[in-house]
């Protein structure tokens, strides 16, 4: 007789089903795992036989085999202990009741306890969708298998308790859905930074467009405090990006224990000595990176220029498409990162090149070579390059609070609106992923304007890709003034934010 269970696995952003049908025959006792497991999914044995004693049952002294299928896809983790229990369990009459509209997700103590698992969510949405009506989860994972609308969730604690529900002796209540309550904004405010109001101003029109931001400045001139406070200003996430960011977070394994959806903007600080698998995501089988876990929020990158080439090199194609795709032996993910990316950097090694008081100590050549570690490409597709200037002593030393977080938001949000008007339902979520064949379309100038643009252009000599980052910050400024057209001002005030790299690298 073959028993059957249903589980989930998960590869890339997507949960397949897990079929664990279980055969006991005759023959010498042995147990034999197979469906392409890995060493977390064989070790399994071990801990299901320890739980399965210490809650009073027997292990079969029997041929045991058991399959975990599809065959052909890798099995990985702790995930496949609760279902192989209760698949054991039923094949060994100990266990009498259905379970075919049930999917079973858990790792096991040797005691019988369940223990939380990664991936839950996606599991869950699939699940629903395959028919089952009932998921067997965690009691710490249950919050986050209970957004998903349409299947019942149970919080599980151990094994006993969930055999007596099965069994009818004593059910396990559902787990309800967690109010959908806004969380506080737990961000630093912008009223703590003194001074800076050109950087405020620019980081306020990057919020707004979702466009990239370099700061270059000199040491404690409050690059690392604005970028900070960026996320404080950022839109509220809408339902579909909570769920399509907590996705990421719970593949991860990075989901705060108990926490259903992430309702705020990711805020990730990778240190410069990161890996580039650390940054795009990798692994044997590949797991979301830095840039995906900062999937609909900010990825901070503070002294750009000490990350290691490779590292920087990599996110040129994901801040350009806004998904990442990682190649494996064992398959090939793709995992969204629509990011805001700022990043931080001196302008020389010393820090001081350029400084109204303090001399730089760094040769022409260190300074050249410095600045030469951030490549052009790189810097093409960093929309905004934002001066940092030494604050005045008088800027310090003032007493009044500087414009808090909130009313910058209100004009951030205001923004924002008028691009949802502008780009409903064509999936284009901000002026910064305004695609090239729209460019006309939803970036008209006037006269004045377009004659601006054409001398930037010959001037300061911008590629093509430059241009439409200029075109694009041009119109977040004309939304921010609530202007249909693009005027001069507006266009003015955006290729002067593309003059910074110039005035370094041609120092």
């Amino acid at each position: 007789m073959v028993a059957t269970s249903y589980s989930m696995g998960i590869f890339g952003l997507d949960a397949f089903q897990v079929e664990v049908e279980t055969d006991l025959s005759q023959g010498l006792p042995a147990y034999e795992l197979v469906g392409l497991p890995d060493a977390a999914v064989k070790e399994s044995r071990d801990r299901v036989r320890s739980a399965l004693k210490n809650c009073g049952f027997d292990f079969p002294v029997s041929r045991i085999t058991m399959n975990l299928a599809p065959a052909d896809k890798r099995k990985e983790g702790p995930v496949y202990d609760l279902p192989l229990l209760i698949s054991l369990l039923k094949a060994s009459g100990q266990l009498l009741c259905g379970t075919d509209d049930c999917v079973f997700l858990g790792e096991l103590s040797l005691s019988g306890e369940v223990r939380p698992v990664r991936g839950v969510l996606p599991m869950a949405v699939h699940a629903k969708e395959k028919g089952f009506k009932r998921l067997f989860v965690p009691e710490d994972n249950a919050p986050e298998g209970a957004v998903v609308e349409g299947i019942q969730v149970y919080p599980v604690k151990n094994v006993p308790q969930l055999l007596n529900h099965l069994r009818g002796a004593e059910e396990i209540e559902v787990q309800k859905p967690i109010s959908g309550e806004e969380i506080p904004v737990s961000f630093p405010d912008f009223s703590d930074v003194k001074g800076q109001l050109d950087a405020k101003r620019a980081l306020e029109i990057a919020a707004s467009g979702g466009h990239n931001v370099l700061l270059i400045g000199p040491p404690g001139t409050g690059k690392s405090m604005l970028a900070k406070r960026v996320p404080s200003i950022l839109p509220e996430m809408t339902f579909e990006e909570s769920i399509e960011t907590t996705k990421i977070h719970s593949i991860a394994g990075q989901l705060p224990k108990g926490t259903a959806l992430i309702r705020q903007r990711p805020f990730r600080s990778p240190h410069h000595t990161i890996s580039t698998a650390g940054l795009s995501g990798g692994g044997p089988t590949p797991r979301p990176g830095e840039i995906s876990l900062a999937h609909n929020g900010v990825l901070f990158l503070d002294e750009l220029p000490e990350f290691s080439r490779s590292a920087m090199e990599v996110l040129r194609q994901p801040i350009e498409d806004g998904m990442v795709t990682i190649s494996r032996v064992n398959g090939t993910a793709t995992y969204p990162c629509n990011i805001m990316l700022i990043a931080a950097m001196n302008p020389c090694p010393c820090g001081y090149f350029g400084h109204p008081t303090r001399p730089c100590t760094c040769s022409p050549r260190s300074v050249e070579r410095y600045l030469n570690k951030v490549s052009g490409p790189l810097l093409d597709r960093l929309d905004l390059h934002i001066e940092v200037p030494p604050v005045e002593f008088d800027e310090l030393s003032r007493r009044e609070e500087s414009e808090p977080s909130s009313l910058i938001r209100e004009r951030v949000n205001a923004a924002r609106e008028l691009q949802n008007q502008r780009f409903f339902q064509t999936g284009i979520t901000s002026n910064a992923n305004i695609p090239a064949s729209r460019l006309k379309e939803c970036c008209p100038t006037t006269q004045a304007a377009e004659q601006l643009l054409k001398r930037a252009f010959e001037k300061f000599g911008f590629s093509a890709r430059a241009y439409e980052r200029v075109l694009k910050v041009a119109r977040t400024i004309a939304d921010l003034d609530h202007s249909e057209k693009i005027d001069s001002a507006h266009a003015a005030e955006a290729v002067q934010y593309r003059s910074l790299d110039r005035k370094y690298w041609q120092a």
